[in-house]
């Protein structure tokens, strides 16, 4: 698989899964061997974990949840994509009440493709600065 396939893919579940929240997509995309090597010590890992994050967390407290690719880079199997999440905080997010603030998460993931799915991923964000920020007001 080239570089610029396995570019699309990571592409492609930003804009549906995340973004637009299209279950089927998910299915298609991820591997049932999926891996998040993001997930908290103790936590699932699986696939399910993921879809959790953006359904269960994200998606509920961001009205008009967006996301946008800055850059994206390949090297063997894997995708390196740094972006942000973004939307206005209208819902509880982690224990945190809507303040209508706007909000942006800034990504970097880093995601094995394998087959055109979603076998691992490892990422980090700045999710724990932007809820101290809506606590500040």
């Amino acid at each position: 698989m080239e570089a610029e396939t396995r570019k699309n893919v990571v592409r492609r579940f930003n804009k549906e899964v995340i973004e637009e929240g299209r279950r089927a997509s998910f299915l298609e995309l991820m591997d049932e061997s999926f891996v998040n090597r993001s997930a908290p010590d103790g936590a699932p890992n699986g696939p399910e974990s993921i879809w959790n994050t953006f359904e269960k967390v994200l998606r509920p407290a961001l009205g008009g949840l967006k996301v946008e690719i800055h850059e994206q880079l390949c090297d063997g199997d894997r995708v390196v994509t740094r972006k942000c999440i973004s939307g206005t905080h209208t819902g509880s997010l982690m224990g945190l009440a809507a303040t209508d603030m706007p909000v942006v998460i800034d990504v970097i993931d880093i995601v094995r493709v394998h087959g055109g799915r979603y076998v691992e991923h490892l990422g980090i964000n700045t999710l724990t600065a932007v809820l101290s920020q809506l606590r500040a007001g």
